[in-house]
């Protein structure tokens, strides 16, 4: 499975504790990405700068649901139910 074009959910709801550049110390879940333009692609895919924990990230359909909201709800639960 491909990631949805434009759904960007990965790159809100999750924390991320690895840096990415713009965002040293990483990413809180719930926070967008600064890397996430405006409409929800990634500025690193591709690119080596990107943490290699959004490189191992494979999309599901699970995971991605219909559409962009119900990615975003799953992954936002997911985090939820992770949390330390």
């Amino acid at each position: 499975m491909d990631c949805r074009v434009g759904c960007g959910a990965c790159c809100i709801a999750l924390s991320i504790s690895s840096p990415i550049p713009g965002m040293p110390d990483g990413k809180p879940a719930g926070v967008r990405c600064v890397q996430l333009t405006v409409d929800n692609r990634c500025k690193l895919f591709g690119q080596p700068e990107r943490p290699a924990i959004c490189n191992r990230l494979r999309p599901s359909e699970e995971m991605c649901g219909q559409n962009a909201d119900e990615a975003l709800a799953y992954l936002t639960e997911l985090e939820r139910l992770t949390m330390p």
